[in-house]
């Protein structure tokens, strides 16, 4: 009874019934017990009163009813959606006004968001950057200390002294009102059950007691994929299921703390490569022209007869079925959906982990993608005297990055590729246009 009831009603204070607990925890009561069937029936199960069970029910019932925001007279102000006056729209900022405007002011409180992109992309540079500016001031942050929650490598400490000293705004700051790695507060979760419990349990407590307005997960998936992708785990429908069970209970915890303490929750996310056939479809399902597929029957080209332009671009599909998730997935995953021609070069196509099933309970999913750039092949000249190209090894010179906003309540999606940055000592930094047309 006592474990359910924390996990059903976490904020119900449950001392004025702490005599009825242990005798529902012998008797093997659980809240649904409670809620369904008859009370007399249950005082005589675990040997308790019947009027305080009542009470208990009640107040069961009324913890219930405020947290999905409805039951009472007081409570029927929607919270969700209060006065205009009263709403402040404070973001944390990237320290970039590039990137900033790409994420219309920067990362919005109250929102679950989603930092995916493969390794190397800029993933933890972007987290670390956004947990020194919770702490500033409006317009730029939100006043606040920060939580970084670990699940693979422990917190750069080193790079964040590094932005400290570096950064032109941070540095530029009196130290009355520049962060401090003091109001960083940061834990491992080393597996799933011990981060189960801290995001249930400790994490609201934490939040409360040290004003903390920004929580970091680095990552999400790491400890998913150690517990059902291991040697000797569980495969098949049923693993999976219990996965995506538990990543629905993950998503809507973390949605409803973001929104009752009005918190930035982001979640680092990492990505597999998609494989796709080779075939591909072109159809252009918007376009007024009659097709070979027409009621009309097929229409051949007569000598003299002009080209009529398309009125739509034609669109490469992945599957026959435009409804297909292979083809629908290149919208909300980040990658995809873009055409070959548009940028003279081809993408490699990521998949985020978790699945759909994740993609469901995030409110904003930020994309960064990586590209290499090569150095130039020089010519080299044969024994004949001719000059030709070398075709051995390419050496990667460096890598070009971008930020991509894929969906978000706040801000529009990114076109194109994204706003590219570049990761220096002191930060990172978008690039300019024209020197990113000139690369």
């Amino acid at each position: 009874m006592t474990v359910d009831l924390l996990q059903a009603c976490p904020d119900l204070d449950t001392r004025p019934f702490s005599h009825l607990l242990p005798s529902l925890d012998k008797a093997l009561v659980t809240t649904n017990d409670l809620l369904t069937l008859d009370a007399q029936d249950v005082a005589k199960r675990a040997q308790v009163p019947a009027q305080d069970l009542k009470k208990l029910a009640d107040a069961i019932l009324v913890a219930l009813h405020r947290d999905l925001g409805f039951g009472l007279e007081e409570d029927q102000s929607n919270t969700l959606l209060p006065p205009a006056g009263d709403v402040a729209w404070n973001t944390i900022s990237t320290l970039d006004e590039g990137l900033d405007a790409a994420l219309g002011g920067g990362i919005l409180p109250g929102y679950l968001v989603e930092v995916t992109g493969e390794s190397g992309a800029g993933k933890t540079q972007l987290l670390l950057t956004l947990l020194l500016s919770s702490q500033l001031p409006p317009p730029r942050g939100i006043s606040t200390s920060a939580l970084y929650i670990s699940t693979e490598a422990p917190l750069a400490t080193t790079r964040l002294t590094q932005l400290l000293a570096t950064n032109a705004y941070l540095s530029s700051l009196p130290a009355v009102e520049k962060p401090s790695l003091d109001r960083i507060l940061s834990i491992q979760t080393p597996d799933l059950e011990s981060q189960d419990h801290i995001l249930r349990y400790q994490l609201p407590v934490a939040i409360r007691k040290h004003g903390i307005g920004l929580v970091i997960i680095d990552s999400v998936a790491a400890n998913y994929r150690a517990e059902f992708e291991r040697a000797g785990a569980r495969a098949g429908a049923t693993a999976m299921a219990r996965r995506g069970a538990e990543l629905v209970q993950l998503g809507a915890m973390l949605r409803q703390l973001a929104r009752n303490e009005n918190i930035a929750i982001v979640v680092a996310n990492q990505v597999g490569d998609r494989f796709t056939t080779n075939s591909s479809f072109t159809s252009n399902p918007t376009s007024r022209n009659p097709s070979h597929n027409s009621q009309n029957g097929d229409i051949k080209e007569k000598p003299g007869m002009p080209n009529v332009p398309s009125e739509e671009p034609e669109v490469t599909l992945i599957s026959p079925d435009p409804l297909a998730l292979d083809h629908q997935q290149r919208w909300f995953t980040g990658w995809g959906d873009i055409q070959p021609s548009s940028n003279g070069r081809t993408q490699n196509l990521k998949t985020p982990s978790l699945g759909l099933v994740w993609a469901n309970q995030i409110s904003s999913r930020l994309a960064l993608t990586k590209e290499p750039v090569y150095n130039t092949q020089p010519l080299v000249a044969t024994t004949n005297g001719q000059d030709a190209w070398n075709d051995g090894e390419k050496e990667i010179v460096k890598w070009r990055r971008w930020l991509k906003v894929v969906f978000a309540p706040w801000a529009a999606p990114t076109d194109a590729v994204g706003v590219e940055f570049e990761i220096l000592g002191a930060g990172i930094r978008h690039v300019a246009r024209e020197a990113s047309a000139d690369q």
